[in-house]
């Protein structure tokens, strides 16, 4: 899909975006992604969805499967998802919910894959809370056959659910997982420093909490230190420089940062191919 850009792979194939959350690039890069190839997309704002509020969930998945070909929903609550899921006639992608970010996954897989040739084997260390974008990152990593190890303060622990499933997938690669308190211990010898915000979207009241809490958690340059000298830094942005990132750091040599954000158009695309029947079509394609 990067090699390629532009083709009519979905031609008269329609995409919802359905989002609870703002975004700028799962938003931007699904309506391009769509548009590259030879699709619609058309965007339902958090005022314009009302979901549970002016309408039902299940209504408005069962009314959207007759106009469109796929949804994509960012959503607060993953149950949201689910029932949307369990109604539509089409397909539902997660572009997150508070419990997964699964698109991001796959182009941070993408990501790791372009600069180091491999995935399998390699050490991913994660610093700081064990949301949702480490629980997509863990599961990917563990079905990959790559290291995982994650430093988060007490009380900001992966969910056990997810914990157990990515052992499961890891098991039978023979891959680790490994939780840490300190950051230092996830991230020495590590191949990749990825790190995520401290206080995400709904966690507003929580923030002088947080900043407390996650103090010793920023990755800054002494901390990438203790990683391979070629280790590579990944965040799936935003970032709030100064925080779970020191300033400037994800301007680095060994940032891989903007990478990841290009990244998500080109993931995205192929899911969308895979999920519409596109990459059938890619076959032959030139």
């Amino acid at each position: 899909m990067k090699n390629e850009g532009w083709n009519t792979l979905l031609h008269e194939k329609v995409l919802v975006l359905m989002f609870e959350k703002p975004s700028t690039r799962t938003r931007v890069s699904f309506e391009v992604g769509m548009r590259q190839l030879g699709g619609q997309c058309i965007y339902l704002s958090p005022e314009e969805v009302g979901l549970g509020k002016r309408e039902s969930i299940p209504d408005v998945a069962r009314v959207l499967s007759r106009y469109a070909d796929v949804i994509a929903s960012r959503t607060f609550s993953h149950e949201t998802l689910e029932i949307m899921a369990n109604n539509a006639e089409i397909p539902v992608i997660n572009a997150l919910s508070d419990l997964e970010h699964p698109c991001q996954a796959l182009a941070d897989m993408m990501t790791i894959y372009e600069h180091k040739q491999t995935l399998e084997g390699l050490t991913l260390a994660y610093i700081g809370d064990g949301n949702n974008t480490a629980n997509s990152l863990l599961l990917a990593a563990a079905m990959c056959g790559m290291n995982f190890r994650i430093a988060s303060p007490e009380g900001y622990d992966l969910p056990e659910n997810i914990l157990h499933k990515a052992q499961g997938y890891a098991s039978g690669i023979g891959s680790e997982i490994i939780c840490v308190r300190e950051p230092r211990a996830a991230v020495t010898n590590a191949d990749i420093v990825y790190t995520d915000v401290w206080i995400s979207m709904g966690q507003e009241a929580e923030a002088k909490q947080r900043r407390k809490v996650f103090a010793d958690y920023q990755v800054d340059s002494v901390l990438l230190s203790h990683a391979k000298q070629d280790a590579i830094l990944m965040h799936p942005l935003p970032a709030h420089h100064g925080e779970e990132v020191a300033e400037n750091i994800i301007y680095c040599q060994q940032s891989v940062v903007f990478d990841q954000a290009e990244n998500r158009l080109h993931a995205q695309k192929a899911l969308l191919a895979d999920m519409l029947g596109g990459s059938e079509r890619m076959v032959g394609y030139r």
